[in-house]
């Protein structure tokens, strides 16, 4: 991966996410993107094409979820996504 290249971290706020975005930057990692859900619906597919159109970006790492622990895991064994 190239140190200037535009990188978007979806889901940056999260454990995982945020853990991958202080390590780019301990690494050098100049330009790392982020987005809320608010922001960009990754359900959204015409949304996330006007991003990467918009922003340029030139790698991706997802480690977006949905997240609610035991507790959502028994309420909501799956999700359906439209």
């Amino acid at each position: 991966m190239e140190k200037n290249g535009r990188i978007f971290v979806a889901g940056h706020q999260g454990l995982v996410g945020s853990a991958l975005v202080r390590s780019l930057n301990r690494k050098g990692y100049k330009t790392i993107i982020g987005r809320t859900h608010e922001e960009l619906d990754l359900t959204n597919q015409a949304a996330v094409e006007n991003f990467f159109a918009e922003e340029k970006i030139d790698y991706v790492f997802l480690a977006a979820a949905k997240v609610g622990g035991i507790g959502a895991n028994r309420t909501l064994p799956w999700i359906i996504c439209s």
